[in-house]
């Protein structure tokens, strides 16, 4: 089992002029430590589960540009890319950019958007949820596209491009990994099953089934099922004093079951590095073996 480790939240005990130098910190000891991937949410706002809007959100392909310039060897990704955020020649050119400048270390990670609130707040696009799902497969053709020795042009419902002409190419050949989010049984993983190289679900009683979907969908349009990474999204705390660490590894343990070969999860106050710490000496040298 491979973790990773997503950072939700930078509202931390220096402040804004401190974030900088914290995550410089959080992203170097989980690079050294051997986790798989580092990621930020594509948001602008802060999201409810985790807080109210006001508190401190970074913009996400900005700082992936700093991680990859403070790591060596982790992947990096937004998880996931709101869609309709940007033109999708756009995406394709960021995540190429930041896929030469870390070495080849850049992931895709997409999804169909969600948050109406900081959509409509800071006056990014927002259409229906079938015009963002329709979006959403156009973007990852025209990715594909740009990302092959294809530059003609892509004509599409929402999107026209004269040129996918994408000079330098990524260094991650045939292109960097696309990871979907989301469990959406009719449109998502319809879709990861067509474009993807990961998938992301939750560890909920319903995760057996979803891979059972995505399995028939896999089955339905000829993918080989076993080619996808099917990564895991939760909490990843092993507690203030490592009292949590056992009840991690059983979760790993019954997902790995299930075919899943990667955690990823915030850990809680990752700036203050206990935590971070017990995962790289106590928990991720066990689930490796897992």
């Amino acid at each position: 089992m491979q973790l990773g480790v997503h950072i939700s939240k930078f509202t931390w005990a220096g402040g804004p002029s401190a974030i900088a130098a914290d995550l410089k910190r959080v992203a170097q000891t989980a690079d050294e430590a051997g986790f798989a991937k580092l990621s930020v949410m594509d948001h602008v706002w802060q999201i409810g589960h985790i807080g109210p809007p006001e508190l401190d959100m970074l913009e996400a392909y900005t700082t992936l540009g700093f991680l990859a310039a403070n790591t060596s060897r982790i992947d990096l990704l937004a998880w996931v890319t709101a869609v309709v955020y940007r033109e999708p020649g756009l995406v394709a050119k960021q995540v190429t950019t930041l896929d030469v400048l870390s070495g080849g270390r850049a992931y895709l990670g997409i999804g169909a958007a969600w948050n109406v609130d900081e959509a409509r707040g800071l006056g990014l696009s927002f259409p229906p949820t079938a015009e963002r799902f329709e979006r959403l497969e156009e973007a990852l053709q025209i990715c594909l596209q740009m990302w092959s020795d294809d530059d003609s042009s892509y004509d599409g419902k929402h999107y026209q491009l004269e040129r996918t002409l994408n000079s330098p190419q990524s260094l991650r050949r045939p292109h960097p990994p696309i990871l979907i989010g989301g469990g959406g049984e009719k449109k998502t993983l319809l879709l990861v099953a067509k474009y993807a190289d990961a998938c992301n679900l939750f560890a909920t009683p319903e995760l057996e089934h979803k891979l059972d979907v995505l399995r028939a969908h896999c089955e339905d349009v000829g993918r080989d099922y076993d080619e996808i990474e099917k990564t895991v999204m939760g909490p990843l705390d092993p507690g203030a004093n490592g009292e949590k660490v056992e009840e991690l590894l059983q979760s790993f343990g019954r997902l790995s079951k299930l075919g899943i070969t990667h955690y990823h999860g915030s850990v809680p106050d990752v700036a203050d590095m206990s935590r971070l710490e017990i995962l790289a000496g106590q928990v991720l040298p066990v689930a490796a073996g897992i």
